[in-house]
């Protein structure tokens, strides 16, 4: 509205949220200003996911210690042509540098020429034919913008996808990451915008909110808002994840805390009579922080609920009010009720195995002389990557060490994407890059790194313990020696049924038939012209001791070593999957059935029966989940033998009965998130139980 004044300027109203005289305006805000999923409040630019994808020099250049000549540039690393020689040559002698220089020793000027191109500058070419030698000028076009040509003008998925691998995703540079566009990022509330707030963790999130004082209509507003935003908030601290950003991404979730962030959403709903299924909610939880997650269990009972956990944590059974104990053993050995009944009964039943080991008549005894090491060490210094405080780590060479703390204190940022990722690049030259660091030493001393985690070791019914071992193809080998099989000229392709010949056409050697229910989720139908089996009737004639192809593949691990006990190489194979405790799975069982903990003894299975070097780096990243105390002494069985072998074994663990077998500890914290990131403590389980100031230390005197 304007309003006319008698012998003065023109005053004008406006309803919207504007200024004339700097030409700013901001819309009406709603909620979904705040949102960066809303087009309301997203970053017009990378449309709120905060990052864009752009190509990454690291990735270009993974190794910084390596030369041109060497393969320091990853897209040139296999090109030893004299033509490309040629051209190399004439780059670096056109810029005064070689070939031979270490690329972190080259200048900054040939850097940027390396990767972004000469612009106008022309460079003298040269190739050579037929004894002669022709010159040529032209820019050099840089190995990015050349990259970024490639990648628009071709229309091959399969070339996009070789390109896309030295593409990063890096900040927005109109949010900076914070994701909102700018009239939602200009609001501010007690001096914080909300991407101020979501870059707190859970713990500071709480104090602020707490601490926020609001005065006259804007408290009336803001009163039961706070109070919802207090009580998710405090949550989340009592289920252990206090050290979480509220903008932490999904996908870097481990499956612990996922689990336990669903949980604090049902707290908060504050529903009455509802049954809870939780598969083991204590993964990844250091002890200190699993007292709190047990409370918050309780307080859903006395709610009025129905709390059912499975759990191998001795802390969780005994606060338990009913135990259901299966067993007796696993596989075919078990699928019975041992005992159901309070804790208090269950530590004097004698037929429960976890029973024995509660009750101390069973335990994983701490080694009467632990392992001193071979005198070499892996030794990062100033690791400073998310929340590490530049700290020195040293791994001692030849031992079994263990990398405790609390949830969120840095382990998997020292081990999996520093220490691994370190080794990867030197040993394997691999394009991750590693986290950042001063320096690292001891790479002369390892030839091997393997990680062995939990993922599945097969995504298709097709993969199995058998053919992941490798056990399969020397019974493939032993069928098709036998007499019959060789008077009919089957190969030992013939008993594959991954290929044509042996296997069942219909089912094309799944044994199982799927069935698309369109808006449902696909249903399996065993196949109804082998029953399952996966051959063809002529493949199933052949029998080695009166057993076909489809019953060796049916028999369990114990029940196969027993029949081929004379039959050495196949024998060997089948024992080091008895050794890690898996003599109950089949041979032939599909790889999409086995839990994370069983896929990962597989895998240990399989470096278990190759030749040893005694110089490998073994990782495991919590390799306890899912495994009853029996199976963790099993476990350390095998990993001791790793390491007797002159191996390195590194394992981030929170079981106590672990970390007291171990030959050396680094206990990082003290506290999660931006409170962790230290060395607390170093040493043997009983130098770590002297240091007052760890929390490993306080519960590890215990059990030592």
């Amino acid at each position: 509205v304007n309003v006319d004044v008698v012998d003065k300027e023109a005053i004008l109203f406006s309803e919207k949220a504007a200024c004339i005289d700097c030409g700013i305006s901001y819309p009406e805000f709603t909620p979904a200003s705040f949102s960066f999923n809303s087009p309301q409040g997203a970053c017009p630019k990378c449309d709120g996911l905060g990052s864009t994808t752009e190509f990454d020099p690291d990735l270009i250049v993974p190794d910084h210690g390596l030369s041109l000549r060497e393969g320091a540039v990853a897209i040139w690393a296999n090109r030893n042509t004299v033509h490309f020689m040629d051209f190399l040559d004439a780059l670096t002698t056109h810029y005064g540098v070689d070939i031979y220089t270490p690329y972190n020793e080259l200048p900054d000027h040939f850097k940027k020429a390396l990767l972004y191109g000469s612009e106008n500058e022309e460079i003298t070419f040269y190739f050579e034919q037929d004894n002669r030698r022709f010159s040529y000028k032209k820019t050099f076009e840089g190995i990015i913008n050349k990259l970024k040509r490639r990648y628009m003008e071709t229309d091959s998925s399969w070339a996009r996808d070789d390109i896309r691998r030295y593409m990063n995703f890096k900040p927005c540079t109109e949010c900076e990451g914070e994701k909102l566009n700018q009239a939602s990022r200009s609001v501010k509330v007690g001096n914080f915008t909300i991407s101020d707030i979501a870059a707190l963790s859970i713990a500071k999130a709480h104090l602020f909110f707490r601490q926020l004082k609001l005065k006259g209509k804007k408290e009336v507003i803001a009163k039961r808002i706070l109070k919802e935003i207090n009580e998710r908030l405090g949550f989340l601290e009592n289920v252990g994840l206090s050290y979480l950003t509220l903008d932490r991404a999904a996908y870097t979730l481990s499956g612990g805390e996922s689990q336990r962030i669903r949980l604090a959403t049902q707290i908060g709903s504050k529903l009455t009579g509802v049954l809870y299924v939780l598969d083991e909610p204590s993964i990844g939880l250091h002890h200190r922080d699993n007292q709190r997650l047990l409370g918050t269990l309780l307080k859903m009972r006395d709610l009025g609920n129905t709390v059912l956990v499975v759990e191998h944590d001795e802390e969780t059974i005994l606060s338990s009010d009913y135990i259901i104990d299966m067993g007796p053993m696993a596989g075919m050995k078990g699928g019975e009720v041992v005992f159901a009944g309070t804790p208090k009964a269950l530590l004097n039943n004698k037929k429960s195995l976890t029973g024995q080991y509660i009750s101390g008549r069973k335990t994983i005894e701490v080694p009467s002389k632990r392992h001193r090491g071979n005198g070499k060490n892996l030794i990062i210094k100033g690791a400073s990557k998310n929340n590490l405080k530049s700290i020195d780590a040293k791994f001692p060479l030849g031992c079994f060490i263990c990398v405790t703390g609390v949830s969120g204190s840095g382990k998997s940022t020292l081990v999996l994407e520093t220490l691994y990722r370190l080794l990867s690049q030197k040993l394997y030259h691999s394009r991750l890059p590693a986290g950042d660091h001063r320096d690292f030493l001891g790479i002369e001393y390892v030839d091997k790194v393997i990680h062995i985690d939990q993922s599945p070791i097969g995504r298709t019914p097709r993969s199995n313990p058998g053919t992941y071992t490798g056990v399969f193809t020397f019974i493939r080998e032993l069928f098709s020696r036998t007499p019959e099989a060789r008077i009919r000229g089957y190969k030992p392709g013939r008993f594959s049924f991954n290929v044509k010949g042996g296997r069942c056409e219909a089912c094309r050697g799944d044994g199982i038939i799927k069935i698309e229910m369109h808006f449902l989720p696909d249903i399996y139908v065993s196949c109804d012209v082998c029953h399952g089996k996966r051959y063809n009737r002529e493949t199933l004639e052949i029998k080695y001791k009166g057993k076909n192809i489809a019953d060796i593949l049916d028999m369990t691990v114990n029940q196969s070593y027993a029949f081929f006990e004379n039959i050495g190489k196949i024998k060997a194979k089948l024992k080091t999957l008895v050794d890690v405790g898996l003599g109950y799975i089949h041979i032939g069982q599909q790889a999409t059935t086995l839990s994370g903990g069983e896929a990962q003894r597989v895998k240990l299975s399989r470096e278990l029966s190759k030749r040893g070097t005694g110089r490998t780096v073994y990782i495991l990243d919590e390799p306890t989940t899912g495994l009853h105390t029996d199976d963790i002494k099993k476990l350390l069985s095998v990993l001791n033998t790793l390491v007797e072998t002159g191996n390195t074994v590194i394992v981030i663990e929170h079981n106590l009965d672990v970390i007291k077998t171990a030959d050396y500890i680094i206990d990082l914290g003290p506290e999660g998130g931006d409170e962790g990131g230290y060395i607390v403590a170093h040493g043997t389980p009983e130098e770590i139980v002297a240091n007052k100031e760890s929390y490993t230390g306080h519960f590890l005197q215990k059990v030592l």
